[in-house]
């Protein structure tokens, strides 16, 4: 099992189909080294060992007749916290829902594990899922494995971390403002946002709540490009209402190599500067690009970026509102006005999300609409549009205060760490699918990820950029001192 750790899902499936290691053997693998190092990184926290073993004998059992479960057969997987499994608590690190065991598991769940895979633990997030940080007070804090000092992101923070230290063979999460891609992008994997509702989070979800949320989805995070393809093809399609009229059917990426790929770049935004060092780093992909034959130009929808941002967040309140106490909307609208108009635009930005008439909420979705249009027509033209994920690397993990009060450091300026929301949804609020990758390593060797941003319904567009990038110039790289 040389480095079984740092293979792809695909690569443990295969060698698993032709027995030159058991299931067994891998889970076991895994499990130690969740022994080893998941104490300093705190990104699973939750495992229940006796049921992934009977799992994982079961699939040794079934490969020894001839039985394939399917393309992740015997693979061990960890998924986030907030995905509903049999016999688990599912918290979203609320204290209050600390004994909320589900008894049934997400629809996802249920085809991941038609797809083969052996389920053996939950990955840590922030509470309610609302942070690029991943903490709570029921599991504490996840950690950066490539510098503890880090967040690994936020809300699948748990999840990009256990990949990332080689402590899992897949995972998968959520995404609503980049929930999948930051964790990704600081991480140094994998991640996919798909095409809103093409996924169905059935389960997904606190406890008694059944509607599925706006702009909000579902998606895997890996170590490998091709695995973004099989938990795609296993996590897809309707739920059992919409099955009966429905059936998803998403079209295959012509694409045998990058010099196929039509590449539009967008490297910068007025509403969220990037830091220098991760610009340069996008710029040599770019360059890269072009050296293999790429059709590469600068290139983004005739848009208004500031309102795409102001409709986002506005959505983006309004979709998570049901969810957001009185409480914390009266400590938004106090410091609104104490602040005087104009003075802290997100936190007004919030407010108005959260307290909207249902009339507003449709003027804005018509918006959006408009907005969807346009970029559907760009894509006529693009394969992908490839844009940062974020507005740096990592940064120190802060917990104090509001989130709206919290800054980083961008090219030796503090700036609102929520400044960088812009990127999570300029493909989120129209939809669109996006994926991230590694770009490279920082000078401080933190990685950073780019966006590859594809027409609706053009997954496979986005996973095949990933894939082709892997192949033609570089994919994930190890953390140091896991091995």
């Amino acid at each position: 099992m040389d480095k079984l750790h740092w293979k792809s899902a695909a690569e443990i499936a295969r060698l698993i189909r032709e027995k030159k290691v058991t299931a067994t053997d891998a889970l076991e693998h895994f499990l130690a080294r969740v022994d080893r190092f998941n104490p300093k990184l705190n990104a699973i926290v939750w495992q229940d060992r006796d049921r992934a073993r009977t799992r994982a004998k079961a699939a040794d059992a079934a490969l020894a007749k001839g039985e394939v479960w399917g393309p992740l057969h015997g693979v061990p997987m960890t998924i986030k916290e907030s995905y509903n499994i049999a016999g688990s608590p599912t918290t979203w690190g609320d204290p209050a829902l600390k004994d909320n065991v589900t008894e049934t598991s997400a629809l996802s769940v249920e085809r991941l594990e038609r797809a083969g895979v052996v389920l053996f633990g939950k990955t840590n997030v922030p509470l309610m899922l609302a942070d690029w940080q991943s903490y709570n007070a029921i599991y504490g804090t996840a950690n950066n494995p490539w510098d503890t000092s880090l967040t690994p992101g936020g809300s699948s923070g748990g999840s990009a971390a256990a990949l990332a230290a080689g402590l899992t063979g897949i995972d998968a999460g959520s995404d609503i403002g980049a929930s999948i891609r930051n964790p990704a992008h600081y991480c140094g994997v994998f991640g996919l946002k798909p095409t809103w509702g093409i996924i169905s989070p059935k389960g997904h979800s606190l406890p008694g709540v059944v509607t599925y949320g706006d702009i909000s989805a579902i998606g895997p995070l890996t170590r490998g490009a091709e695995d973004l393809d099989l938990a795609l093809d296993a996590m897809a399609g309707p739920d059992d209402i919409d099955g009966v009229a429905w059936k998803l059917d998403l079209p295959r990426c012509p694409a045998g190599s990058l010099k196929d790929l039509r590449v539009a770049v967008k490297l910068a935004d007025p509403n969220s500067e990037i830091d220098g060092e991760y610009a340069d780093k996008m710029q040599a992909l770019v360059d890269a690009l072009a050296k293999r034959g790429a059709t590469v130009k600068e290139a983004e929808p005739a848009i208004d970026t500031r309102r795409l941002h102001e409709i986002y967040v506005w959505l983006l309140r309004a979709a998570t509102s049901a969810r957001t106490p009185e409480a914390d909307i009266s400590r938004w609208t106090a410091a609104a006005e104490q602040a005087g108009p104009g003075k802290l635009p997100y936190v007004e930005q919030m407010v108005k999300g959260c307290t909207m008439s249902h009339r507003e909420w449709l003027g804005l979705n018509n918006e959006r609409m408009k907005l969807r249009r346009q970029f559907n027509a760009f894509f006529q033209d693009w394969d992908v549009l490839l844009c940062p994920a974020a507005a740096s690397a990592a940064w120190p993990h802060d917990q104090k205060g509001e989130r709206w009060q919290r800054m980083i450091t961008v090219n030796n300026k503090r700036v609102p760490t929520t400044d960088q929301l812009f990127w999570a949804g300029y493909s989120g609020v129209v939809y669109l699918p996006s994926t991230v990758g590694p770009a490279g390593l920082t000078k401080a060797g933190l990685p950073v990820g780019y966006q590859a941003i594809a027409a609706s319904g053009r997954d496979k567009w986005a996973t095949a950029f990933s894939r082709l990038v892997e192949r033609e110039i570089g994919g994930f790289i190890a953390p140091p001192g896991y091995e």
